[in-house]
């Protein structure tokens, strides 16, 4: 155990409590410092007249990740954390009628496909073995360890998956050669919407990223009991109990350096010192913001790559209950090319976005007063670049109504109890997301994985990054990854 080593991290998102913990564990005093009044960044909760939702990710997959960090602390995982598999992974409403149920089971979700749409049941199967060879090649190397340290490259493993890049499908989109594998286009677009979930184009995005369903058609989707936010709930009550100390309210105002080597942090107007400071801010306001004396050490190159796609989210208190939707729901755009070119070429909204509804009310009832239903309605929508957001939303809002009015039959404008927006301003705002980009970087080039910051500077000693705009990206399972990536590099010279 490192006697009377000091870790100070920037933010209480959920990859920096993850950290925490594993340094707990190993034997590190460790203060946590959020600029809010509440952990969990982006994994957190509203409540307004009677409605409770999940503000951010809404998704649950790879649960072994959170289970993985009670372990560590000898603790009983389902003493803190509870959760359910899902039968049905998302509920899919095509623009001409169609229907789709995506089971978690591989067999019945293929059968689904061809009753639903008449794409042959092997070529599903085929589709997922593929993914699941993808991530057999590029888990251990691309997502568990760091791509930044020459270590890395020279383990068996990692030569091994090096001489089966080929099979990783880098050098073609995710829409071609998901157009290989079908002939229909609506379970084409149904691959292609994989790009969205690291914020990327499935038109410009490398076809590895076809390695995403995998996730959710082998290892499965879930629901904590407690819904979304109990994640963080749990996760923090475990730091605490080992002795992590979270600060609120306790925005970070740099991170003080001395001849390039980590000193601790200032924190509203003092000087809080430590052996090693860990940021989960975005890496560009890690160094505009925290680092603004010492442009010289900005990775301006890294800094400068396109950002992903950000996000606008409604959350509506709808006073009906709706049978035919469930916890996760999409209604596809009818032109997706279309929508992704107005949202990375145009950089605006496209007047029929693709909706996803999250009801977490379904499998949670006391989420919403009884007979009602809290909708978490979200579009994907370009990086703020100053835009007329206002406009925007005014537009977006009205074209989601009228689709999903139309979709359900049902005049929805006349069922909104209560309503809460976020858009691109108030995520940057909220959660330290420059530009408001959900995800850090894009995944739009087959380097991005090896063009995201490292989680460990190479520049300023005592210095290290876990979070989304890092590597192995974002989302729960990426930033869990990251914090386990960080933590152990911690004790490496």
């Amino acid at each position: 155990m490192p006697p009377n080593k000091k870790a100070l991290i920037v933010g209480a998102g959920i990859a920096s409590i993850a950290t925490a913990i594993r340094l707990a564990v190993k034997g590190y005093a460790v203060d946590v410092f959020e600029a809010n009044g509440y952990p969990g960044g982006k994994l957190s909760e509203i409540e307004q007249q009677g409605y409770r939702f999940d503000a951010g990710p809404s998704l649950f997959t790879m649960p072994q990740y959170v289970e993985e960090l009670f372990k560590l602390a000898g603790k009983t995982p389902s003493n803190y954390f509870q959760y359910q598999k899902l039968d049905v992974v998302c509920k899919y409403f095509y623009e001409d009628g169609t229907r789709i149920n995506a089971y978690a089971d591989t067999q019945r979700f293929a059968k689904e496909i061809n009753d639903t749409i008449g794409e042959p049941a092997a070529s599903v199967i085929k589709y997922l073995a593929n993914s699941a060879d993808i991530y057999n090649i590029t888990n251990h190397v691309f997502l568990e360890r760091s791509l930044h340290r020459l270590q890395t490259f020279l383990r068996w493993d990692t030569l091994r998956s090096v001489f089966k890049l080929p099979q990783i499908d880098a050098f073609r989109t995710m829409h071609k050669a998901n157009a290989t594998f079908f002939k229909d286009e609506r379970i084409v677009q149904f691959f292609d919407r994989y790009a969205t979930y690291n914020g990327s184009n499935p038109y410009q995005a490398p076809a590895t990223l076809n390695v995403i369903p995998h996730l959710e058609h082998h290892f499965g989707a879930y629901f904590p009991t407690g819904g979304m936010y109990s994640i963080t709930q749990s996760l923090v009550k475990l730091a605490e109990e080992l002795g992590v100390q979270f600060h609120y309210n306790s925005k970070v105002d740099e991170i003080v350096i001395i001849n390039q080597v980590v000193k601790g942090l200032r924190v509203k107007g003092q000087n809080v010192f430590g052996d090693l400071v860990i940021s989960n801010m975005d890496v560009w306001f890690t160094y505009n913001r925290l680092l603004s004396k010492h442009p010289q050490l900005h990775p301006q190159k890294t800094l400068s790559q396109e950002r992903s796609s950000s996000a606008l989210i409604f959350y509506w208190g709808i006073k009906k209950s709706f049978q035919q939707l469930d916890l996760h729901n999409i209604f596809f755009s009818d032109k997706y090319l279309h929508e992704f070119d107005h949202l990375w070429k145009k950089q605006t909204i496209y007047h029929d976005p693709t909706i996803y509804v999250n009801i977490s009310s379904k499998l949670k009832p006391e989420d919403a007063p009884e007979g009602c239903e809290n909708w978490f309605v979200m579009i994907n929508v370009p990086a703020n670049n100053g835009q007329d957001w206002d406009q925007l939303i005014k537009g977006a809002r009205q074209d989601i109504l009228i689709k999903l009015s139309k979709a359900l039959g049902e005049d929805l404008s006349k069922l909104i109890e209560c309503e809460s927006v976020l858009d691109p301003r108030s995520i940057e705002s909220k959660t330290s997301s420059y530009k408001g980009s959900i995800y850090g970087t894009s995944s739009n080039s087959q380097f991005a994985a090896f063009l995201r910051h490292a989680n460990k500077s190479s520049k300023i000693k005592g210095l290290y990054f876990c979070g989304g705009s890092v590597h192995p990206g974002g989302g729960i399972p990426l930033c869990l990854l990251s914090a386990s990536i960080t933590a152990d590099l911690v004790d490496l010279p």
